[in-house]
């Protein structure tokens, strides 16, 4: 297998030499683009002939059309449905040169009594996707703000679930071809950006709101230009382009949850006036300074500035208790407004778009659970026995308000475009559980818990585009620094023990100590690149040389400030387990009294790291046609990746000061094959090498607990990259009117995959692992059809529907192996190998719909589900936990109104078979038992816009 990658490197390698070296001679050639007079964009499709001769040609999506004639002096004739055609005489075609010709074509309606003008030239529809689709060089699948709209999607994370292959986890994190968020990358108008959520590796996308969204690709193959770091796919959220005229529009909406609103048993914890803007206003800062030497409840308690421990403990919030209220509907607001001027004396143009929106929604579950389980010490029992189990009520309100303002300038031959996106996001949180912990100390534990976490992003991207006189050179390039900030604010934790009716207990044991933590995450991340593209002749025919380099650095400063709150005296609390009486004045410590509760730091050094990585990439493709009809694109990439890492583990035995814990040179090879059986239909083929490299926070030595789930996340400083060959065909015919039909089979083989594995003496610590290897391998098929073929009167009904189905398969370590065995029950046998962490063995999306642009009426019935997956590895006497199929069905009904349909109202009705999500543990002979399972409840929404 080596050899073969070693001469296809080098077939590759070749193919590029004679790319850059070999110009077959020619007649001469008239090449240009073809601009859409009405909307200031390119006009694809359009007809170009050679008026007196047989030849023409037509512009492809980007309006780009090129003929080959002969020296001479042309007229040439262009012509759209519902344009003015346009002539132009006098083209001059010499021997060896290309003419340049650009035309813009206008609007027909001031001419004719009545016409239907046709196009796809803006990006936002669903046909213009598809036409994306059709024309890529690579494997890829989209969906529009158009297809957005109709499935009443408010962010992108539920928008991209229709999308074949895509999954969402949690509402919030993509899976591409069932492929955990590690083997997904997100990028937002073709460059990184950071995400909000250090335990991810992706931007979570439920912060993207739809309304400032064109388009977004999904590409589930590689070409040279891409960045090496993905395996499932890339996702690419392409924002909105300024508009040609002057528009603006409004849209406002609720939605009211039957389980979760105007319900009186709510949770809220502490409060700002500016929490509605997604804003601490300060209130929940740490009260004193980081290094501030707290005292011990000795003596006089004071410290050697002459600072007391009661004094300490006075500053800090006496909230501590979740308060039971009534909780608000969700709502959303959005405005956007965009123009563009003629500057200058060759028309060229200037433009502009803003958009805010904000969007405020309230959730609560009821009887939330998240369980331990263990397998019996005697092989011979197969039933689970708990370890710990936890239910309880929680209250989350989520705030999100995003800022998109761009500017753009077109001349004839460039394009500039400056755009700042800021996401604001404030996430307030509130619970009450009852633990049982059974296994060590048999105790029942009741817990309040607050938090709130303030988040951010601002992103700047500057890029441009450039072709040259002929446009035979076109360069771009992109320059996009991004800043993001979480703050998790006085995170509150109240564990009290219950030792009898109405009494509770502080005191050493599994149910720790009262805490409040403040955690900063602090990331930059700055990304540029250049891209250059080379039109010429191979082999006598067209054919693109493309080659770039690309620099991407990511920084993050990560800290935690842990505080508990401790007891001197009497553990026990006569106080009902109210955690609001913990901090009164008259129950915190004194010395006169001796005793009372008290502040006292519980500082981590693991929990305190910086980190960097740099990513150095070049590479180099070259595309061109092997005949009339079979198309090639061969490349071939350079990436080096280097981390490191500065922190100390809490023992001191390791202690990293800026020390490289990763530097991997690496080349990745791709290769894609598209076979035009006719102009609709196309036969693809793809290789190519891919990475899957550890977040910042699973390279690490930190040991990061989260309150709510009660789970604590360990790092692993050893973890490598996970290195990918991956496999696809496909077969892909595309009709009129956004109609598809596609089935694609691929194969992935991984080295040394990353899991999130489970701790054998402790089930609810978890720690990233790499394994031997895995290979993945599925088909999966999708259809766009009307109704039409069965009666002219359905031609309005259609169906989009697309059925993935996955097959993995891990080759176990030693070490996993060897301890599933030791604790294999009686009659069980053991295989070496296993599902893939992440993978779900199938996704199916069906959508029937309903559309009637004419009486502004379109509707939808919309089912997905992805199939049993494989959430945490276990180990020894820990069971493997499996995310249970979440079947969810929902239904969209909106009807525009207006002479030019300006007013829209929409109607939604999300998880009609009000289904669950849950995650089970699954063992041998064993009932299922529950591992965390929540109810979202059903839901319906109803919204309104208004565009002029």
């Amino acid at each position: 297998m080596q050899n073969m990658f070693r001469l296809f490197k080098i077939t590759s390698i070749l193919f590029f030499s004679i790319g850059l070296f070999s110009v077959s001679a020619q007649n001469g050639k008239i090449e240009g683009k073809i601009l859409d007079g009405e909307l200031d964009d390119v006009l694809p499709f359009a007809n170009v002939t050679i008026v007196g001769t047989n030849k023409g040609s037509t512009s492809d999506f980007d309006g780009l059309y090129s003929i080959a004639v002969e020296p001479g002096t042309y007229t040439l004739s262009f012509s759209f449905v519902g344009y003015q055609t346009k002539e132009i005489t006098e083209v001059v075609v010499k021997e060896n040169e290309t003419t340049r010709l650009d035309v813009t074509l206008k609007s027909a309606a001031d001419n004719l009594q009545e016409v239907i003008v046709t196009t796809t030239a803006r990006r936002n529809t669903e046909a213009s996707v598809l036409n994306l689709q059709r024309k890529s060089v690579k494997v890829s699948d989209g969906m529009s703000l158009e297809g957005i709209r109709r499935t009443g999607a408010n962010n992108v994370a539920s928008a991209v679930k229709n999308i074949p292959g895509v999954s969402v986890q949690g509402g919030k994190y993509v899976f591409v071809r069932g492929l955990g968020d590690r083997y997904t990358k997100s990028i937002l108008n073709g460059m990184d950006i950071p995400g909000l959520d250090p335990d991810r590796n992706t931007l979570q996308m439920d912060v993207i709101p739809s309304s400032i969204i064109e388009n977004i690709i999904v590409s589930k193959t590689a070409t040279a230009d891409m960045p090496a770091d993905f395996t499932g796919g890339v996702i690419d959220i392409v924002t909105k382009d300024f508009p040609s005229r002057e528009t603006y529009s409004v849209s406002a909406g609720g939605s009211y949850n039957f389980n979760m609103h105007f319900n009186s048993d709510y949770l809220q914890g502490n409060t700002s006036p500016t929490d509605f803007l997604g804003i601490d206003n300060g209130d929940r800062d740490l009260p004193i300074s980081e290094t501030l030497d707290i005292p011990a409840p000795v003596g006089n308690g004071l410290n050697d500035d002459g600072v007391s421990v009661t004094d300490i403990t006075n500053s800090f919030d006496k909230k501590l208790a979740a308060d039971r209220t009534t909780s608000p509907a969700n709502f959303n607001l959005s405005f956007s407004a965009g123009n563009s001027y003629e500057v200058g004396e060759k028309n060229n143009k200037l433009g502009y778009l803003a958009n805010v929106s904000y969007r405020n929604t309230t959730e609560y579950f009821e009887q939330l659970e998240q369980n331990f389980f263990f397998k019996p010490i005697s092989l011979s029992e197969t039933e689970l026995t708990p370890n710990r189990t936890q239910t309880g009520d929680v209250g989350i309100n989520n705030v999100l308000i995003s800022g998109l303002a761009g500017l753009s300038y077109k001349t004839e031959k460039s394009k500039y475009s400056f755009n700042v996106l800021h996401l604001q996001n404030g996430i307030s949180r509130a619970g009450k559980f009852r633990t049982f912990t059974f296994i060590q100390d048999d105790i029942e534990v009741v817990r309040d818990n607050i938090e709130y976490t303030e988040k951010s992003i601002t992103n700047f991207n500057l890029s441009g585009s450039h072709v040259n006189e002929d446009a035979s050179w076109e360069i771009e390039w992109a320059l996009s620094p991004s800043i993001s900030n979480i703050n998790d604010k006085d995170v509150r934790v109240t564990p009290f023990e219950v030792i009898g009716e109405d009494q509770f207990s502080i005191r050493p044991s599994t149910a720790g100590a009262p805490q409040r933590l403040w955690r900063d995450l602090e990331e930059i991340n700055l990304t540029g690149k250049l891209d250059l593209t080379k039109k010429h002749e191979l082999f006598g025919r067209s054919a693109n040389l493309k080659f770039g380099t690309g620099y991407t650095f990511k920084e993050r400063d990560f800290r935690i400030n842990n505080y508990n709150i401790l007891v001197k005296g009497s553990t026990v609390i006569p106080i009902e387990g109210d955690a609001d009486r913990l901090l009164l004045p008259e129950n915190i410590w004194v010395p006169e009294t001796n005793s009372g509760t008290y502040i006292q730091g519980n500082f981590e050094p693991a929990n305190n790291f910086e980190s960097y990585s740099t990513v150095a990439s070049a590479y180099v493709s070259e595309e061109f046609k092997i005949s009339e009809k079979l198309k090639s694109v061969l490349g071939l990439r350079f990436e080096n990746y280097q981390l490191n890492y500065t922190g100390v583990n809490n023992q001191g035995t390791i202690d990293l000061d800026d020390e490289q814990i990763l530097d991997e040179a690496d080349f990745f090879p791709s290769a894609n094959l598209i076979y035009a059986l006719n102009d609709q239909t196309n036969l693809r083929a793809s290789y190519y090498e891919t990475t899957a490299r550890p977040s910042f926070k699973e390279a690490s030595i930190a040991q990061i607990f989260d309150p709510l789930s009660d789970i604590t996340f360990i790092g692993n400083i050893n973890i490598q990259p996970s290195y990918i060959n991956n496999y696809d065909l496909r077969y892909e015919r595309y009709g009129d009117n956004g109609q598809l039909f596609a089935v694609s089979a691929f194969y992935k083989s991984f080295n040394d995959p990353i899991e999130l594995v489970a701790f054998p003496e402790a089930p609810n610590n978890l720690q990233p692992q790499n394994v031997n290897s895995a290979d993945v391998y599925g088909v999966e098929m999708e259809i766009r059809k009307n109704f039409g073929f069965i009666a002219e009167d359905l031609r309005k009904f259609s169906v989009n529907a697309n059925v993935s189905i996955i097959e993995s398969v891990v080759q176990m370590s030693e070490q996993e192996f060897e301890s599933r065995q030791l604790a294999a029950r009686e009659g069980q046998t053991i295989d070496d190998e296993r599902d893939l962490q992440g993978q779900s063995p199938y996704l199916i999306n069906v959508g029937l719909r309903y559309d009637d642009d004419e009486k502004g009426w379109q509707g939808g019935l919309f089912y997905n589900v992805q199939g049993e997956t494989l959430e945490v590895v276990g180990i020894r006497n820990v069971p493997d936990a499996f995310t249970q199929p979440f079947h969810n069905m929902s239904f969209r009904l909106s009807k525009s109104f207006g002479e030019e349909k300006q007013s829209t109202v929409n109607f939604g009705f999300s998880n009609i078979l009000n289904d669950v999500i849950e995650t089970n543990y699954n063992s041998f002979q064993a009932e299922s038992r529950i591992y965390s399972r929540r109810d979202p409840g059903q839901q319906v929404s109803l919204g309104y816009s208004y565009s002029f």
